[in-house]
């Protein structure tokens, strides 16, 4: 009898494990066949200075990590990847007074291309947004420090909206 009730749960737990659902996400290339591509620098027409390395190296970052698609240097027989930031401004969330801002928004705006061989565009978006808050500092290093990491995270949102958005085809 206890024979029978080991293998009765044994078998209930192989159920269970194989039925969970659980699966990982992400695998597959970023566009159909796309296997490989290249990712230009995101030209900035914001006036943050390292904002257009940060988006093209989160995008560079989510691709190797969520997609089969391997990233390579620029070359004329791969698609490539092209960004344009367009816009990152600054609006106040919260204050502590009419002269103290205690909380600030960060908005990004880009447009992204993903461009065949021959030119065609596969892919695009245009005025993609995201924003981030941060707290401001009266002291300004601290301040300039909190700005950045809200930039830095705007950049890493964005790269995996993206990478989502061009797995699924959207």
């Amino acid at each position: 009898m206890k024979l029978i009730r080991l293998f009765i749960m044994a078998g209930l737990l192989a159920v269970l494990a194989a039925g969970c659902g659980y699966h990982l996400e992400g695998g597959g290339y970023i566009n159909e066949d796309v296997t490989r591509v290249s990712v230009t620098v995101f030209e900035n027409k914001s006036s943050e200075t390292r904002a257009g390395m940060s988006f093209t190296n989160q995008l560079i970052q989510e691709i190797q990590a969520k997609t089969d698609t391997t990233v390579v240097d620029s070359d004329p027989a791969t698609r490539k990847i092209t960004g344009t930031i367009n816009a990152i401004t600054f609006s106040t969330l919260s204050r502590s007074s009419s002269e103290t801002v205690v909380e600030r928004q960060v908005r990004a705006l880009i447009d992204v291309q993903l461009i065949g061989l021959d030119g065609e565009i596969l892919w695009s978006v245009k005025n993609f947004s995201s924003t981030e808050s941060y707290s401001v500092d009266e002291d300004t290093v601290n301040d300039d420090a909190n700005k950045r990491e809200a930039v830095e995270k705007i950049a890493l949102r964005s790269a995996e909206r993206l990478v989502s958005q061009m797995t699924s085809n959207f």
